[in-house]
């Protein structure tokens, strides 16, 4: 396992000196418990309360592989920035200069290419128990956790058809889901480092922090790599480019907690031009 974030605490406030933390932050697994069913991970109201407190302070960004409308509504703060479907679903309040609002879609065409393929999947895993399938603007979900593992070949193999059938899209694996996403240069990395340049914060008196749990949030921790502090959430050790690591959620929550309460250097919250 990578060293816990946690018991390295001493050297990360180290690294914090004479910088002030951003942190871009996964939805499920991270934030907020893995549930069988993609409506059932709601956000813990303590976890609610200390991102308020914590966006008060330091750029809080929501990078989730779920709709940007969805995740935003799960966490119900209107302060922070949203990235669903992957970072290719951009939002943000506007600046505090009262500049425009934060905004960004990748991918022209890509919500009727979604539309066309979820019809096609609801019709071909029609009668299939357990398969959840979940569309978002961007990007579709299907889930099998609840799935039995004998009808697993039949599941990917109505992904494969679906994501031949519909050109400009390309499969994608993630926990216990497969995913259909814009086959395009775009990732969580990419919308991490966009992010970064857009709210500027590509600084170096500024330290990302990016804290994640899904194999779609390695492209992330590579993003961050050399330049912040990635933390993968995991009981477990695997592969990873992250360079600390979290147990679970309650762990999470401990390092915000500390993170909240550190005294990093003050700068302007506001978006530079």
């Amino acid at each position: 396992m990578r060293p816990s974030a946690l018991e390295r605490w001493d050297e990360i406030a180290a690294r914090l000196d004479g910088r002030r933390p951003a942190l871009f932050l996964d939805y499920d697994g991270t934030l907020s418990p893995l549930a069988p069913r993609p409506e059932l991970a709601t956000l813990p109201e303590a976890t609610r309360e200390l991102l308020r407190r914590l966006s008060g302070r330091f750029p809080v960004v929501i990078i989730s592989g779920r709709g940007r409308e969805d995740v935003a509504a799960l966490v119900t703060l209107s302060d922070l920035a949203y990235a669903g479907s992957h970072g290719y679903d951009i939002a943000g309040p506007p600046a505090a200069d009262g500049g425009a609002p934060l905004r960004l879609e990748v991918g022209e065409g890509i919500p009727e290419k979604v539309e066309q393929a979820t019809e096609r999947l609801r019709r071909d895993l029609a009668g299939i128990e357990g398969v959840v399938i979940e569309p978002k603007r961007f990007a579709i979900s299907i889930h099998f956790r609840l799935a039995d593992e004998r009808d697993l070949p039949r599941i990917e193999r109505a992904v494969d058809d679906a994501a031949a059938a519909v050109p400009g899209l390309r499969k994608d694996h993630g926990k216990k889901l497969f995913e259909l996403r814009p086959d395009l240069d775009w990732d969580k990395g990419r919308a991490l480092l966009w992010l970064l340049d857009a709210l500027g914060l590509d600084r170096p008196d500024v330290l990302p922090f990016y804290i994640g749990d899904d194999l779609t949030d390695e492209d992330a921790f590579r993003a961050v790599a050399g330049r912040g502090i990635g933390i993968l959430v995991a009981g477990e050790a695997r592969e990873t480019a992250a360079e600390y690591q979290l147990r679970d959620t309650g762990e999470v929550v401990e390092l915000l907690e500390r993170l909240l309460h550190s005294r990093p250097a003050q700068y302007d919250l506001e978006r530079q031009p």
